[in-house]
């Protein structure tokens, strides 16, 4: 028998997150109840806080409606799956590292998710966390199995009050039956423990299926990235790239979270904003080479990508500095060392025409084939 599950993760029908992927899929043969984010750091009075507040106060007014993705997460994370049965949106105080708010969650979550479970016909489902502040209901549910799917070192992560989850994760991973890592390194930290590796996979068909050219890429010759602009992109080498490369345009998709002052204040380095996740394609199938220009940091030597495999599966030709999840995919990737010197990555790239070769390179590893192995091990659960 499949059993149901129950999933703590962010919120669903955001851009997609491997959590959203797999579980689009694993929700094909079992009932899922997904619970939106409790948060991992303490509220903040500024605006993005207060946007964020009132975002989340709204998902409550409207909670327990059945899932309805937003059209940024439609195409890859739920178009072969029916997604969650139902999502809610639970009130909870989000204040790590306080014992208080912890207790009140146990009680205050406890009692919707039960709820909503009952609402659902759910009953003895797995437990699964992608987020360390679920440990607050870890028990509360009448799960038969608990599973922790770590995907970001959380100690490194921006935005996270990095002690009072840390402190989560410990007691999560502790009761863990389960702990599915997407690296190396973050196996690395739960020595003992039952850890299954399974790296992030791609939506092969979506992302090398020709699709037409966006009207607002630049003309010429294009480097291009998506995704978080955000602190561990080594905004000084792209300055120096696009500079050195005034015949290129360097093109940004995605929210802005850094410092970008610098990249602003030259002419043929453009951020268009944020895009569904089904366009995606076009961008970095139009462009002439794909970026991937991270730090040297602990969050990057811990992570997995999405846009890797994305990008490989794309077949357009990639310039990236190097880190650890990069290494089975180097010969396919013109590669630097963090700090190095992009612009002559990207000439060495857009030189490259091993289109199917890059494509090859991932074409066992769409999502599908993960969610099957990670079904595999939920049923031995």
């Amino acid at each position: 028998m499949t059993a149901d599950l129950v999933v703590f993760g962010e919120d669903w029908g955001s851009h997609p997150s491997s959590t959203q992927h797999l579980v689009g899929r694993l929700a094909r043969d079992r009932r899922v109840l997904w619970v939106n984010s409790i948060g991992l750091r303490r509220p903040k009075l500024n605006a993005q806080d207060l946007r964020r507040i009132a975002t989340k106060l709204r998902a409550m007014a409207g909670r327990g409606r059945a899932a309805a993705p937003a059209p940024a997460a439609r195409r890859d994370a739920h178009a072969d799956g029916p997604g969650p049965a139902r999502v809610l949106a639970p009130f909870a105080i989000p204040w790590p590292g306080s014992t208080l708010a912890e207790a009140a969650n146990r009680l205050l979550i406890g009692r919707q998710v039960r709820a909503a479970m009952a609402e659902t016909g759910i009953s003895r489902p797995i437990l699964w966390a992608s987020l360390p502040s679920a440990v607050s209901v870890v028990g509360a549910l009448g799960e038969r199995a608990l599973v922790y799917y770590c995907g970001d070192d959380f100690g490194a992560l921006t935005g996270v009050d990095h002690g009072p989850v840390l402190e989560m994760e410990a007691r999560l991973a502790a009761k863990a039956d389960l702990i599915v890592v997407v690296s190396e390194a973050l196996a690395a930290r739960f020595p003992g423990r039952n850890v299954l590796l399974l790296p992030h996979g791609v939506d092969g068909a979506l992302f090398s299926t020709p699709v037409p050219r966006p009207l607002d890429l630049p003309p010429g010759p294009v480097a291009g990235f998506y995704g978080s602009i955000s602190d561990w992109l080594d905004i000084p080498m792209l300055a120096a790239a696009a500079r050195a490369m005034p015949d290129w345009s360097f093109v940004f998709i995605g929210p802005v979270r850094t410092d970008i002052s610098t990249l602003e204040t030259i002419p043929n380095v453009h951020f268009l904003g944020p895009r569904p996740h089904d366009v995606l394609p076009a961008y970095a199938q139009h462009w002439d080479v794909s970026l991937i220009p991270f730090l040297d940091n602990p969050q990057i030597r811990a992570c997995n990508p999405l846009k890797l495999r994305e990008y490989l599966a794309s077949g357009t030709p990639i310039a990236a500095t190097r880190f650890p999840a990069l290494v089975p995919y180097e010969a396919h990737v013109a590669c630097i060392d963090p700090g190095g010197d992009l612009a002559m990555a990207i000439r060495e790239a857009a030189s490259d025409p091993r289109a199917a070769e890059r494509r090859a390179s991932v074409s066992t590893e769409d999502w599908d084939a993960r969610a099957a192995v990670l079904s595999a091990a939920l049923a031995k659960l």
